[in-house]
């Protein structure tokens, strides 16, 4: 682990930093799988409003 002394005598330790690397754009079946996902989010979202507003409205 990494330390420094600072004033007083006090030891500070720091956390490892990770290596950075920069990002890959997504290929052709992660953009399918990322449209599949916010379409089936969307419809269970869409869904949920439908059934509380049937609900609320039954009573």
């Amino acid at each position: 682990m990494p330390y420094t002394n600072e004033e007083g005598g006090l030891l500070n330790n720091f956390a490892r930093e990770p290596k950075i690397y920069q990002a890959e754009p997504p290929t052709e079946g992660q953009k399918r799988t990322y449209l599949l996902l916010g379409i089936a989010a969307t419809v269970l979202v869409v869904g949920l409003i439908v059934v509380a507003f049937f609900v609320s409205k039954s009573s």
